[in-house]
C-alpha cells in the first residue's frame, strides 16, 4: 500500500500542470499566497484570512459557516459566492483528517486540498489528478464571480423533459409489441426444442404455430409466466435482445456469471429495452438498461461488497447500529422510533428482477437472497414466527408504521400476503385495546400507517390482479376500524419509459382499493440526465402516483457506474424540480388526497391546473446515510487527490430519530466518482455537458421539508415519552438491562 509520504512525492501530470497554471493565472492572490508560503500551514492561514474577509460582508453566510444558524431558510439565502467561501473554509478546518475509504476497500484517505495545491505550485508534486484541479478551478471561478449561476427558466426545463417519451407513447407501445413478439417466438422455439419447459405453461399436442403464439399471448398477462421464463444467463439475455449486445458488454456479463452474480430478468421487463432504436427516443431506455446490464465495477467488487447500512449487520441479542433490540430473526429492520421494516419468510424475499445497483447486493453476495422461488415458500414455522414478530410491534411504545418489503412485498402469493395483513390487523387491534388501560401520557403509539414496498409495478404490473385488489380493499376496510388511517403502496419507478399501459392499469386498480401509490426514485447516472426525473414526475402524476423520495444512490465502488454525485442531486432540486414546487395554499388539498383515492387522478390534475404546475413536486431529495436516517443536510469538507469529494452529513433534525444520533455525530461519505468523471460519463451518454455548468458549485445542502401528506396523522391522546426495545452503548456500561425503557429526550 502506497504511503501518504510516497504520494506526496509523486509528480503531477502534464494535464494537471496545465490546469494548475490556468487556476493561478485567473487567481493572482491565490498564486501569491501559495508562492510566498514557506509551508502548507502558512498557505492555509493565507487562504483562511482571504475567505473570512469575504464573509465579513456577508453576515448571513458567516453565521451559516460557523454553525450558529443552520436551517433551510438561512441556506436558501446563501449566494453563489458564499458556497465557495464556506467550502474553502471547511477544507481548511478539516485539513489533515483521515478517513477509511470503503471505495478503496478500506484504504485511508487523507483530506488536505490546500497542501496538495501548495505541493503542486512549489514542488510540482503531491500526486493530485486532473479531476482535483478541475474541481478547484471551478471552485475559484465561483468564488471570484467568473462563473455566475444562471438558473434555467421553466421553458428550458420543459424542453429537457421533452427529450424523454414515456412508455404510454403509442410509438413506444408499438415498438414494445415487436419486442414482445420476438421474445415469445424465442420462448416457443426453445419449448419446441425441449430446452425450456414448465408444468404450468405448456402447449397441447398438435397445436399449430399460430395457436401456440395465441396461447403465449395469453400467458403474457400472467405474472407467473414471466417468473417461470425469466432470463438467467448472458446468452439468453442477448438472444432475447435480438443479439444486440456488443462483445464488451457480453464479456462483462460472462465475468458476472463466473463471479456468481445472479441474473433474473423477466420477459415483460426485457421487452421495455430498445433493440431497434427509434430516432425520437435515442437513449430513452438507458435508465432501464443500466438496471439490467452489469458494470465492470460491480463485477470486480462482488465478493468484497460491504453493507452500506450498518443496521444490516445484526447479532442476535445485541442492538443494531441505531440501538434497537430486534426479534431474534432477520425479519425486522429498524432505524427510527416510529417505523420498522418487516421482511416476511415468503417469496416476498425475492423480486420480479434484479437491479444492478440493488442495495441488497451485499446479501446476494452472501447467498442469503436468491431467486429460487420454491425454496422461498413459507415453512411450517412461519405462522408462529409471524405471531412473535407482531408481538414485537404490539409491545413497542413508539412504533406506528409498518413497511412490509423484502425483496418485494407483492412477490408474496395472495394467500401469504393476506395472512400477513390479517396478522397486522390483529396486532393493531390488540395494541389499541391495550391502550385503554394506560393513562394519557403513558399510552403506546398505535398503528396508523401500513405500507407495502414493491417494484412490481415496473417489473411485473401483471401482479396487480382483481384478486389482489380485493385483498387490499378488504384489509383497508377492516384496518380503518382499528385506527389505521394511511394505506400506501410504496413503489420504485425509475424512468418514464417504465410507465406503460400495463402499469397505468395496475395503478388504477390499486387506487380503486383505497391505497395511495407513492414513488421512490433512485437518482442513478442515467436517471440524472437533464429533464429525466422531472418528466418522470409528470408522467407519474398522469397515472395517479405521487413522488415521495428522490434517493442519492447508496453503495461504494460496486455502484460507481450508476452513481450520480450529491452535487447533481442538489442541482436537480434547485434548478429543475423547483418548477413543480407546490404553493402553500394547496398543501391541505394534497394532504387530503388519500381520502378519496378513486378520484385522485382528477384531483391531481385540478391542483396542477390551478397552480399552473407541470407536475407536483411532492418528493424530497435525500441520501440513506450509512448510519441512521435519511438526510441531505451536508457540507463538502474535503476532496481527495482523485477529485472525489468528501461530504459530512448531519441527520435530518425535523423528524424523530433514535437518541443514538447524538452519540454518532456527523457522518462522512466519500463519493465514488469525481464531478469530472460524472460529466465525462454523461458525455458518453450523448449529453451536452455544458447544460450542467453549475454542478461543481453545489457543495452544501439542507434537507427539504416533508409534504404534510407524508406526516403521521395525530392521535387524540398523548403518547408516552418512553422508548422501549432500545439499548444504547453507554447505557450497557451502567448495567441497565436490555429490557429497560429509556426516556425520550425533550
Amino acid at each position: 500500500m502506497t504511503t501518504i509520504a510516497e504520494l506526496d512525492r509523486i509528480a503531477i501530470t502534464v494535464k494537471s500542470h496545465r490546469l494548475l497554471k490556468l487556476l493561478l493565472s485567473e487567481n493572482r492572490r491565490l498564486e501569491e499566497i501559495m508562492r510566498n508560503s514557506k509551508n502548507e500551514v502558512e498557505a492555509r492561514v493565507g487562504v483562511r484570512e482571504w475567505m473570512l474577509e469575504i464573509l465579513q460582508s456577508r453576515p448571513q453566510a458567516l453565521v451559516y459557516y460557523e454553525g450558529r444558524r443552520s436551517d433551510r431558510v438561512t441556506f436558501e439565502k446563501l449566494e453563489w459566492k458564499d458556497y465557495a467561501a464556506i467550502r474553502l473554509l471547511d477544507y481548511i478546518d478539516n485539513a489533515g483528517r483521515e478517513f477509511i475509504d470503503p471505495n478503496l476497500r478500506g484504504q485511508l484517505a487523507v483530506n488536505n486540498p490546500i497542501r496538495l495545491l501548495w505541493l503542486a505550485v512549489n514542488r510540482g508534486t503531491g500526486g493530485a489528478r486532473p479531476d482535483f484541479f478541475e474541481d478547484m478551478l471551478h471552485l475559484f471561478r465561483q468564488l471570484t464571480g467568473k462563473n455566475e449561476r444562471s438558473l434555467p427558466a421553466r421553458e428550458q426545463v420543459e424542453a429537457w423533459m421533452g427529450r424523454y417519451p414515456s412508455g404510454l407513447d403509442p410509438r413506444i407501445v408499438a415498438l414494445r409489441e415487436e419486442n414482445r413478439d420476438r421474445i415469445l417466438n424465442i420462448i416457443i422455439d426453445r419449448m419446441d426444442r425441449g430446452e425450456i419447459h414448465s408444468p404450468k405453461f405448456k402447449f397441447d399436442p398438435g397445436m399449430s404455430r399460430t395457436e401456440k403464439y395465441q396461447r403465449a399471448r395469453e400467458w403474457w398477462k400472467d405474472m407467473y409466466f414471466h417468473l417461470n421464463f425469466a432470463v438467467r444467463s448472458p446468452e439468453l439475455l442477448n438472444e432475447m435482445l435480438g443479439e444486440s449486445l456488443d462483445p464488451d458488454t457480453m464479456k462483462i456479463l460472462y465475468q458476472a456469471r463466473d463471479k456468481g452474480i445472479p441474473f433474473f430478468v423477466n420477459p415483460y421487463y426485457l421487452s421495455l429495452l430498445h433493440v431497434r432504436v427509434p430516432y425520437f427516443a435515442i437513449g430513452a431506455d438507458l435508465a432501464i438498461r443500466h438496471y439490467v446490464v452489469y458494470s465492470t465495477q460491480l463485477v470486480e467488487e462482488f465478493g468484497h461488497i460491504v453493507a452500506w447500512e450498518k443496521e444490516d449487520l445484526v447479532e442476535p441479542g445485541k442492538p443494531n447500529a441505531a440501538g434497537w433490540l430486534l426479534p431474534p430473526y432477520y425479519n425486522v429492520h429498524r432505524r427510527y422510533p416510529d417505523v420498522a421494516i418487516l421482511i416476511p419468510d415468503t417469496t416476498g424475499r425475492a423480486c420480479g428482477g434484479l437491479c444492478a445497483s440493488c442495495q441488497r447486493m451485499f446479501d446476494f453476495q452472501r447467498g442469503r437472497l436468491n431467486f429460487d422461488l420454491e425454496k422461498l415458500q413459507p415453512q411450517t414455522s412461519w405462522p408462529e414466527k409471524l405471531r412473535e414478530l407482531m408481538k414485537y410491534f404490539e409491545e413497542d411504545s413508539q412504533l406506528r408504521d409498518i413497511l412490509v418489503t423484502g425483496g418485494d412485498a407483492l412477490m408474496s402469493t395472495d394467500r401469504s400476503l393476506e395472512d400477513i395483513l390479517d396478522a397486522i390487523y390483529e396486532m393493531a387491534r390488540t395494541k389499541r385495546e391495550a391502550n385503554r388501560a394506560r393513562p394519557n401520557g403513558g399510552k403506546y403509539a398505535e398503528i396508523v400507517r401500513v405500507r407495502l414496498g414493491t417494484r412490481m409495478l415496473a417489473y411485473l404490473p401483471q401482479r396487480v390482479t382483481a384478486e389482489l385488489t380485493e385483498i387490499l380493499a378488504r384489509f383497508r376496510a377492516r384496518a380503518a376500524d382499528v385506527g389505521v388511517r394511511q394505506f400506501v403502496i410504496q413503489t420504485h419507478i425509475e424512468s418514464p419509459m417504465e410507465v406503460t399501459p400495463e402499469m397505468r392499469d395496475a395503478v388504477a386498480r390499486l387506487l380503486s382499493s383505497g391505497w395511495i401509490v407513492t414513488n421512490q426514485l433512485v437518482f442513478t447516472t442515467a436517471a440524472s440526465r437533464r429533464g429525466h426525473s422531472t418528466k418522470l414526475r409528470k408522467v407519474l402524476n398522469h397515472i395517479g402516483v405521487l413522488p415521495y423520495y428522490n434517493f442519492v444512490l447508496k453503495g461504494y465502488r460496486e455502484n460507481t457506474f450508476n452513481y450520480a454525485p450529491v452535487a447533481r442531486a442538489v442541482q436537480e432540486e434547485q434548478e429543475e424540480k423547483v418548477i413543480g414546487r407546490v404553493p402553500d395554499q394547496f398543501h391541505e388539498t394534497i394532504r387530503r388526497l388519500p381520502e378519496d383515492c378513486q378520484a385522485l387522478i382528477g384531483k391531481i390534475g385540478t391542483i396542477r391546473a390551478d397552480a399552473s404546475l407541470p407536475f407536483l413536486a411532492t418528493d424530497r431529495t435525500v441520501l440513506n446515510l450509512p448510519a441512521v436516517g435519511k438526510s441531505l443536510t451536508f457540507r463538502t469538507i474535503g476532496i481527495t487527490r482523485y477529485g472525489r469529494r468528501i461530504l459530512e452529513f448531519d441527520h435530518d433534525r425535523t423528524r424523530a430519530h433514535s437518541p443514538i444520533i447524538d452519540q454518532i455525530g456527523k457522518i462522512i461519505v466519500i463519493e465514488s466518482k469525481s464531478i469530472s468523471e460524472y460529466l465525462e460519463q454523461l458525455d458518453g451518454l450523448g449529453e451536452n455537458v455544458e447544460e450542467y455548468d453549475w454542478i461543481y458549485g453545489y457543495s452544501l445542502g439542507e434537507t427539504e421539508p416533508r409534504m404534510s401528506i407524508y406526516d403521521y396523522p395525530p392521535y387524540d391522546f398523548k403518547v408516552t415519552e418512553e422508548i422501549t426495545n432500545l439499548e444504547l452503548e453507554d447505557l450497557r456500561a451502567t448495567g441497565r438491562s436490555s429490557a429497560a425503557a429509556i426516556a425520550l429526550a425533550e
